[in-house]
């Protein structure tokens, strides 16, 4: 996703009278109040919390490191980043996948520039640090979110059909070449933050006025084909058992609830059998809303769709301060909604405060979190696009980076507290 501009991540505010209209009614909920007036900042526990799953998305690591960033211990020593994480506890590798980030004229987007070749090299580093792999895929050349999803260059002419056709066929190929590498992903996204669809008009499930649109069928003809070619590859390659399929939304807030928005997607997915293993959500808390609504929607999903969550994308800042240039999506203003301090100790808190969330999700279905990009140090050259990149997306801006103020590092890459969060157990 462009997570440059705040104003992409609230688009679907402007579509939930849409989305209500479709599932037929308003949510309740208090916004950004917690109804035990307690706002978000929980309250320290001695109660043990597990989680299976403790991933980090390192989508940009291989530019970061390009670009000059070290990552330190809390001992100030310099480590190589995954093996650094990985001694921290995280347990999973989360890596974006763009079909071709790069202009005709070979300029790169920026962003992590990431291609296949990159991906698979980051992936490759991932198991040799011991960790997992979640692939994701997002069908794009550049970033997707719930305001955007742009078809790649090279599939803008095809047909409905064809184009159904292409995305089984690049979803096996790309599987394929992933497994000829040694690397067999845990989890496969299909899609990235699906709220409005994929690959639209057709993918898009819902439509603007005097548009044509796939709607649901378009979109789940599009997911059942990515799911059918990553399995196709595993097969191929004489694998008995296949990744988990994730379907990912993002925890937007319509009403004050993101509930209404799951279930009117999921159940439209469920009912035209789009088959899948987990429910993915992104949750940024000063976007998304309190943790004790998260809590509700995540239990809610468990309950209705007999299917384990993950939260595969979230962060929170340890500072308002700016590390580049470029402004930050969070600042000062964003504390209040957010309900921490933006403080190595509030980021902490945050993330303890995430996993008794997780922990509390009934049957033990709450699988545990991926930070988004812990590693985004604000070096020159890492930055969220390059001027090729923005022009591709339509807009305008600088380059930089907009998120190192919530890293897992701080700025001159040093260990933040919140590290500890990534053990498979804490108190």
């Amino acid at each position: 996703m462009n997570r440059l501009v705040k104003t992409v991540r609230w688009s679907l505010v402007l579509l939930g009278a849409i989305w209500l209209a479709a599932c037929g009614g308003g949510g309740s909920g208090s916004g950004n109040s917690d109804s035990s007036g307690g706002g978000n900042s929980g309250g320290s526990t001695t109660t043990q919390v597990s989680l299976a799953v403790r991933g980090v998305d390192l989508s940009m690591l291989d530019t970061v490191e390009q670009a000059g960033g070290v990552f330190h211990d809390a001992n100030g020593q310099s480590q190589e980043a995954m093996s650094l994480l990985h001694g921290y506890g995280a347990n999973l590798v989360r890596l974006r996948l763009w079909v071709d980030p790069t202009s005709a004229s070979g300029e790169a987007y920026g962003g992590g520039n990431s291609d296949l070749t990159r991906t698979i090299a980051l992936a490759q580093r991932a198991k040799a640090a011991g960790m997992q792999v979640m692939l994701d895929f997002h069908y794009s050349d550049f970033w997707v979110d719930p305001g955007k999803q742009v078809k790649p260059k090279a599939w803008a002419a095809l047909s409905d059909s064809d184009l159904v056709a292409k995305v089984q066929s690049y979803s096996q190929e790309a599987m394929a070449a992933l497994l000829a590498a040694g690397v067999q992903p845990t989890y496969v996204q299909i899609g990235n933050e699906l709220n409005s669809g994929m690959l639209w008009p057709y993918g898009k499930n819902w439509a603007d006025t005097n548009e044509t649109v796939g709607g649901f069928d378009g979109l789940a003809a599009l997911l059942k084909a990515g799911i059918a070619g990553v399995q196709a590859a595993e097969t191929a390659a004489g694998l008995t058992s296949h990744a988990k399929i994730i379907l990912h939304l993002a925890n937007n807030i319509t009403n004050g609830s993101a509930n209404d928005t799951f279930r009117w997607w999921f159940d439209a997915i469920t009912q035209r059998n789009v088959p899948f293993d987990v429910i993915g959500v992104s949750y940024y808390p000063y976007w998304h809303g309190t943790l004790s609504a998260l809590q509700t929607n995540l239990d809610d999903m468990v309950s209705r769709y007999s299917k384990p969550v993950m939260i595969v994308e979230t962060a929170y800042a340890f500072s308002t301060d700016n590390g580049d240039s470029l402004g930050n999506n969070f600042s000062a203003s964003d504390v209040t909604a957010g309900g921490y301090p933006a403080t190595p100790a509030g980021q902490k808190q945050f993330l303890r405060d995430l996993r008794t969330v997780l922990s509390k999700v009934p049957n033990n279905q709450g699988l545990g979190f991926v930070y988004w990009e812990p590693d985004w140090l604000p070096v020159d050259g890492a930055t969220w696009a390059t001027q090729a990149g923005m022009d591709y997306i339509g807009t305008s801006g600088s380059e930089g980076n907009a998120w190192e103020n919530q890293a897992l590092f701080d700025f001159n890459g040093d260990a933040l507290p919140a590290l500890g969060q990534l053990a498979a157990s804490v108190e």
